[in-house]
């Protein structure tokens, strides 16, 4: 049995279960007109498929905003079939003529698989309470009628289709043998001459050639049959074409034809990009008239994006950092550009952007054969993304080492690891900074950083050694001024977050704040208290310190922002 694969459409056929009998008569009027008006080339939102069914908008955001006229156009009929199937009523067959699908086969001469096509395509069928008592699917005369107008060269090639019989069958397979071997004509000509002399649709030769062939593998028709790919080999032609090998060479390789060949390829495409991660930070602009001009209607300066989609590569000096050693690496570092305010917020906008065009248009990819046209165009926003996403790592690196020379300053962690670590924070703050809030990124990656750090690394306190000690003093050397400006934006908001705590709470809320957080303003805290332990210390039970505890963090909240809040408990 067929499902609504629109998970918004089958959720509003679950809700007009509820609704008053005479509505859901309305409502499924208004659907079978719909299909009339559908398209199966263009998009649809789903808030116009909703309005016209129901006559108001969907409340709630549907999961897939746009969708293909010729998948709802299939939802569509599935929809009418199960409405009407609560509604059902007895066939009146004075009004109008009215089919069942077996009378579709017998009228027209095709197939149940042809008329199942046929439904998909537009054709509305109603369930019906027949004579015997049975509720079949029922097709009205007018609903028949003017289906095959709208579609007639289909059905006129539907109902050329016959079946044909066993002697036939040999004729056509001798007939293709003796074609192959005599001339030069490619399989597809061959069969279609044979369609011609024999009056049969090109489709009936392919079928009865092909269903010959395969249970006749030693008896091949044709000199090069093509092959069957598996999944394992399907991967290794997409490897071998990501690598520049002809067309032809994979053709004779895995003996498959030219346009096989494309279409295999094209499925490996959209995988990629339907199994790439595309989280975005959300902004009005995006839906705005005009946004892709706007945002994308300059070329990115600097270096080209990369064409190919693969694995989300990290920053090149990042992945360097383990293979070099930090001397090297700060004094790369050096070589690295700085953005300004504008080109920084410029670039996260295109970035995000880029991200949300892929997010909104990848359920076109999810077709049996996706378009080679929407896979160039997603394949380019991808890689312009990641290229985006990369010059903003590398532009900020430098705040890395800024920051991990305070931690390394106050700590025995090694400042290889701290650097890495830092790293991966700033990867994960580039993904998700709003740059609609208005602050610079490196105040954010700051906050980010401090805390990733303040959860993950050893609070083993100890003073450097000699060698640390002159490491340390080159590191700021090669420190640039934002990242200093940046660090001390950090230690600006960790004093004005003790200041806070100061005037906002009494002593016996700061101690249990303090003891359950740690203290304010160390890169790296020290081990927190529990509620027993803090309960002891104040003669208080473990429940009215917890209580004590909400009050404090309630008052904070009002005082501290959103990152001044996270800085302090980790919380958002």
């Amino acid at each position: 049995m067929r499902r609504i694969q629109n998970k918004d459409l089958a959720q509003l056929l679950l809700q007009l279960r509820y609704a008053p009998r005479g509505k859901r008569r309305e409502q499924l009027a208004a659907a079978e007109q719909l299909v009339h008006l559908i398209d199966p080339a263009k998009e649809y939102p789903f808030e116009f498929i909703h309005y016209r069914i129901v006559g108001f908008s969907p409340k709630d955001p549907p999961d897939q905003p746009v969708v293909i006229g010729q998948e709802i156009l299939s939802d569509l009929s599935v929809f009418i079939s199960r409405l009407s199937g609560q509604l059902a009523e007895a066939v009146d067959p004075t009004c109008e003529p009215v089919y069942t699908i077996d009378g579709l086969i017998a009228h027209f001469g095709v197939s149940r698989r042809t008329v199942e096509r046929w439904r998909k395509r537009g054709l509305v069928g109603r369930k019906a309470i027949f004579p015997d008592g049975h509720r079949r699917l029922a097709f009205s005369g007018t609903a028949v009628d003017t289906f095959a107008a709208e579609h007639a060269p289909s059905v006129r090639r539907a109902s050329r289709f016959s079946r044909i019989t066993q002697a036939e069958k040999s004729a056509i397979i001798r007939r293709a043998r003796a074609l192959a071997s005599e001339s030069q004509l490619s399989r597809h000509k061959i069969i279609d001459q044979i369609a011609g002399e024999h009056g049969k649709a090109h489709e009936t030769i392919r079928y009865t050639v092909k269903k010959y062939e395969q249970e006749h593998p030693d008896k091949p028709v044709f000199r090069d049959t093509p092959g069957t790919v598996s999944v394992s080999e399907a991967a290794d032609l997409y490897r071998l074409f990501r690598q520049g090998t002809p067309v032809k060479e994979l053709m004779q390789r895995f003996r498959i034809t030219r346009s096989s060949v494309y279409r295999l390829v094209n499925v490996r495409r959209a995988r990629v990009i339907l199994a790439a991660k595309v989280d975005f930070v959300a902004s009005h602009e995006f839906q705005a008239e005009g946004a892709e001009q706007a945002i994308c209607g300059e070329p990115l300066p600097g270096r080209p994006p990369r064409r190919a989609p693969g694995a989300p590569r990290v920053s090149r000096l990042t992945a360097d950092l383990a293979a070099e050693s930090l001397p090297q690496y700060l004094q790369t570092l050096k070589d690295t550009p700085i953005l300004n305010r504008e080109m920084e917020t410029w670039l996260f906008r295109r970035y995000n952007y880029l991200k949300y065009v892929i997010h909104r248009r990848r359920g076109e990819l999810k077709k049996p054969t996706p378009s080679s046209r929407i896979l160039d165009d997603l394949e380019g926003r991808l890689a312009e993304a990641e290229d985006i996403k990369n010059r903003l790592i590398e532009a900020n690196l430098r705040l890395v080492v800024g920051i991990a020379r305070k931690h390394t300053a106050s700590t025995a962690a090694n400042m290889v690891d701290l650097v890495s670590e830092g790293n991966l924070s700033l990867v994960r703050a580039v993904e998700r900074f709003d740059y609609m809030r208005g602050f610079r990124f490196g105040t954010y990656a700051s906050w980010t950083i401090a805390k990733d750090f303040a959860r993950k690394l050893p609070a083993e306190a100890a003073r450097p050694d000699k060698a640390r000690g002159q490491m340390i003093s080159r590191m700021e050397e090669a420190l640039p001024a934002q990242a200093t400006q940046d660090i001390g934006d950090l230690d600006r908001a960790h004093r004005g977050l003790a200041q806070v705590i100061r005037d906002e709470l009494d002593e016996r809320e700061q101690h249990v704040i303090l003891s359950r957080f740690g203290p304010v303003g160390e890169p790296i805290r020290r081990k927190t208290k529990s509620l027993r332990e803090v309960g002891d210390e104040l003669g208080l039970t473990r429940e009215r310190v917890r209580q004590i505890e909400l009050a404090a963090l309630a008052k904070l909240r009002h005082s501290l922002s959103s990152e001044e809040f996270e800085l302090l408990t980790g919380l958002t």
